[in-house]
């Protein structure tokens, strides 16, 4: 399965809506390999099993943004958008649901087969790897700035302590007498 469905293809898949990392029902349905209105049906008779804190349905005003940015992107990939994919009349008909990580992991018990089973898993690893890279770079900039806050501290101290080591690399201002020779001078 992994093989046929590469973490990245996953990765694309995830979108960052009202500060959340989470999937839309159509991605994740066409993951699963059936119609997104079946994997809503599946919801919806288990909606007890997806509170608010797992799975919301986007706005209007969401929908339409997520369709504009997919338009672009398609339009870069030279390939259609799934989302802004419309039927009759170009407007949308259905608002989208998004999922995260936890909605995702709860639509496993939902959904039964076989190949949701082993998506699920893919998927749930995908979110895991993204929330490692994230805290590395989160580590990495916190590390940069405790550098640079140690530095603005030090600035003064460093400066200081070039101006003195200029003053000793250059040349004496009082240049001394050639000193005179001991012995004898012979004519």
């Amino acid at each position: 399965m992994k093989d046929l469905m590469p973490m990245e293809r996953i990765e694309r898949r995830i979108y960052l809506i009202r500060g959340q990392k989470v999937m839309l029902d159509r991605d994740l349905a066409e993951l699963y390999g059936v119609p997104t209105k079946r994997l809503n049906e599946a919801v919806k008779r288990n909606i007890k099993r997806f509170p608010d804190e797992f799975m919301f349905q986007l706005t209007m005003e969401e929908a339409q943004e997520l369709v504009a940015i997919c338009d672009q992107l398609a339009q870069s990939n030279r390939s259609r958008s799934q989302i802004a994919t419309l039927k009759r009349g170009g407007n949308i008909k259905y608002l989208p649901y998004a999922f995260n990580e936890q909605g995702v992991a709860m639509l496993s018990s939902v959904l039964k087969s076989g190949r949701a089973i082993e998506v699920n898993i893919l998927i749930i690893k995908t979110f895991v790897r993204l929330r490692r890279l994230i805290s590395s770079h989160q580590e990495m900039a916190h590390k940069v700035a405790e550098l640079e806050r140690g530095y603005s501290k030090h600035e003064i101290e460093i400066t200081t302590v070039f101006k003195v080591l200029k003053k000793l690399m250059e040349k004496p201002a009082i240049e001394e007498k050639p000193k005179r020779k001991i012995g004898f001078l012979a004519d």
